[in-house]
Formats: C-alpha cells, structure tokens, sequence
C-alpha cells in the first residue's frame, strides 16, 4: 500500500512540475502596415471587401461554376494536398499521444530444460503475466513543445490547401475567359473574312470591268490571305486553352462548353477591397507562412528543452513463475525511473539550439516576405482594376468610330469618291479596333479575377456561404 501511495506521490509531482514550459513563446512580428489599400477606390476603410464574397457570387457562369467544382473535387494538387492533410493530421496525433504514459500487456511463456551429464536434468521454464507502463515526464515542456509543432505543421498543410483552392479557382477562371475571348476573337476574324471576300468580289467586278487598276485587285486578294492565316492559329491556341481546363479539372483532353463573350458594360466601377489588417487574415499564403514561423519557434523549444534532463518512469504489474499453475499466485510488480543527463557531446545539443534560432530567423523574414507580397499584389490588382476600365472605354469609343469610318469609307469607295487603299486603310483600322475592344473585355475580367485572388478571395469552402 505504501508503494502505491508513494507511486501516486510521484505522479502529482511530476504533473506539477510538467506544467512549466521552457522557452520563448510564440508572438507575431510586428509589422506596419499601411493605412489603406490603393487610390482612388471606394471605401479602403471600410471593412467589407470583394474577398468576403463566395467565389459563386462572383463567377456566375454556370459553365464555368461546373469547371470549378469539378476542379476543386478531381484536380491531382488538391488530391495532393488533401493527403497531406491526412498525414499531419496523424502525425499531429502521435505527437499528443506522446505526452502520456504508454500501457502495455505483456503475455511470455518459456519452457526450457538444462541436463547437464545426462543425469542432473534442472527444468527452467518462465511465465509472465504483466502490464506496463511506461511515461516520459514532461518537466520542462519538451513533449508539449513538440505537440505545438505538429499542430503548427498541421495548420500550415490546411493553409497550404486553402491557398491552393484559391489559386485553382483562379486558374479556371482565367483560363475559361481566355477561352471564351480566344472564341470571340476567332468570330471577329470570320466576319472579316466574309467582309474581305465580299470586297474582294467587288474589286473583281471593277477590275474586270477596266474601272480600276490590278493593284487594288491583288490588295484585295493579300489582305483576304492575310486575314485567313490567323484561323488556324487561333483554332490551336483555343484547343489549347480547352486541354488546360481539361487539365486543371482533373480529365483528359477533351472540348469545353462555354458561353459567349459579351461587350456589354456590366463591370461595377469599384470595388470594397476591405482593410489592410484583413487582408493577413483573407491570404492563405500569410497564415500558412504564420503557422511554419510557430512551428520553427516551437522547435527551438524542442532544441532548449533538450538541454535538460529527461526523467522517464517505467513500470510493470502482474505475475511471474516458473509453473505455469501458479502463475495467477506470482505476483510481481516493478518501478524503474531513468534520468538522461547531456553531458558532454561535442556542443551538438548547443549547436543545433543555434540552428533551429537561425530557422526561426529564416522564417520570420519568410513570413514578413509573405506579407508584404500580399500588399504588393493587392496593390497592382486594384490599379489594374482601375486602369482597365480607362482602357475599356477608350477602346470601345475607338471601336464605334472606326466602324463609323469603315461605312462612310466604303459608300464612298462605291461612289468612286475615294481609292482603294482608302478603303483599306479603314477595314484595317476596323479590324484592329475589334480585337483591341475583345482584347480589352477579357483583360477587364482578368483584372475582376486577380482582384479577388489578391484581397485573398476563394478559398472558402462552399459550407461557409450556405
């Protein structure tokens, strides 16, 4: 009984001095921020941001919110990353487990029989029956210092898959409306075409009829060549664009559907974008640098703790003899403690203490890194955001005039007011002003897109928004 007492005396003592923890704990770097995010937005004090928004208000196309799902469900990288999640998920569990003791059941049999001379035969068999147990004491917080580092690991993978959402989302995005812009732009080139064989006809005509030169006739017939050798171009980079999209959700190569463009001014003229302290908080990037700089902390702790010594208490509770019919009437019970003293080692303990300081230092200067590159693309997304629609309705009001000048020119060309080249010069001009708007169209929903990604939008899981 006094050694059953005495044995609960030991572990009171020993979860009293377990609840010290060695060590430098864990704060953020500080950082100064700035006041807003960009110029000439609305509200950069306001706390509402575009990124709050589900990723499905936003891309309503319901073509492409299947791409998105089917990419966020089959897509190899977010396979990848779920396994890994699994993985320190578990390995999360062994490192708690760790900080407890370890029971086990030990069942040992042995039948063994020495006869040495032949005529002295000294039986020696063994049974055991015994539970053990055995507990590493956690004085100085090394275990729970590990403990900390397998949750940070843990919480870096699950940022490392919301980043991941984030990009994927993106990814689809962009490359469905380069797809679709690809689809327009292959349709302005076909409209051309048919323009340019119809003028080409028309200058046959004259030409046949000795009312103009041949010079504009082979005009005619460079410019209708010319036109043409971008539709097989066009054709490979939009069989292109379908084998990524094919790619990112998951499948072999195979076509997409899709929508048509449209030119239709639809684009809000500003944005929330929310404030600059959130934006930590949106960018999974930022918390998943955040959680490796606790994780590099929590293994200088490791490396501190181990300086000191480790106590480890073993025991074991049952029965022993050598016949197995009285093993039941055996009993047998052990108490072992073992202290762990680093003595002299080469300053190894001491030198990987410096080493895992020096990693920590990397990893504050990765998560500062990692903040300023939020600020920085949040930055260029929103002055993009702002500049496209400048270019929008510059390249719009160009579009109407050029196809204003192209139907004086060519009534005019008709009436012989003008030459040919004339009239050239403005299907060309025409020409150009039409890419250049379609071009403008899906830079302008380009730069919607990094918006969000940038203010850290779309890695919210679709259970958050129901």
């Amino acid at each position: 009984m006094r050694k059953i007492v005495h044995c609960l005396c030991v572990t009171v003592l020993a979860f009293c001095f377990g609840s010290c923890q060695l060590g430098k704990q864990y704060a953020r770097p500080q950082m100064e921020l700035p006041r807003t995010l960009g110029d000439n937005l609305t509200d950069s004090i306001d706390s509402v941001s575009i990124a709050d928004y589900s990723w499905e208000s936003l891309y309503t196309d319901p073509r492409l919110q299947t791409l998105i799902r089917k990419t966020l469900t089959y897509n190899k990288d977010m396979l990848i990353a779920a396994a890994r999640v699994k993985e320190l998920a578990a390995l999360k569990r062994i490192d708690y487990a760790n900080m407890f003791p370890e029971i086990g059941l030990r069942v040992y049999g042995e039948k063994e029989g020495e006869n040495y001379g032949g005529d002295n035969y000294d039986p020696d068999d063994q049974f055991d029956l015994k539970a053990t147990a055995s507990w590493e004491l956690d004085l100085w917080g090394k275990l729970r210092w590990a403990r900390d580092r397998s949750m940070a690991d843990f919480m870096a993978s699950i940022e490392n898959q919301r980043a991941l959402r984030m990009s994927l989302i993106a990814q689809v995005a962009q490359a469905y409306v380069e797809l679709v812009a690809l689809d327009n732009e292959l349709a302005i080139v076909h409209q051309t075409v048919d323009a340019r064989r119809e003028s080409l006809h028309l200058v046959r005509l004259r030409y046949e009829g000795r009312i103009i030169s041949e010079i504009p006739y082979r005009q005619a017939q460079v410019e209708l060549a010319r036109i043409l050798t971008m539709v097989p171009d066009l054709e490979r980079q939009i069989v292109v664009k379908q084998n990524e999209l094919a790619f990112l959700t998951g499948e072999y190569p195979h076509g997409i559907d899709r929508t048509q463009m449209s030119v239709a001014d639809s684009f809000p003229s500003v944005l929330p974008v929310g404030l600059p302290s959130a934006l930590l908080e949106r960018r999974p990037d930022v918390r998943q640098a955040e959680q490796e700089l606790i994780a590099a902390n929590a293994d200088v702790g490791i490396a501190f703790t181990s300086l000191f010594p480790s106590i480890r208490l073993t025991g074991t509770w049952g029965a022993e003899s050598d016949e197995l019919g009285n093993l039941l009437q055996s009993p047998h019970h052990l108490l072992t403690g073992t202290l762990l003293q680093p003595i002299f080692a080469m300053g190894k303990n001491r030198a990987r203490l410096k080493a895992q300081k020096a990693a920590r230092e990397r990893a504050a200067y990765a998560y500062e890194k990692a903040v300023l590159n939020a600020f920085k693309d949040a930055y260029n997304a929103i002055s993009e955001f702002n500049k496209m629609k400048e270019i929008y309705d510059t390249r719009r009001r160009l579009e109407q005039s050029s196809k204003s000048m192209l139907e004086l020119a060519q009534i005019q060309y008709i009436s012989g007011y003008i030459a040919y080249i004339d009239l050239l010069d403005a299907q060309r001009t025409y020409f150009d002003a039409q890419l250049s708007l379609s071009n403008a169209v899906r830079d302008r929903l380009l730069a919607l897109i990094n918006l969000y990604q940038a203010l850290g939008g779309g890695w919210q899981s679709e259970e958050t928004h129901e």
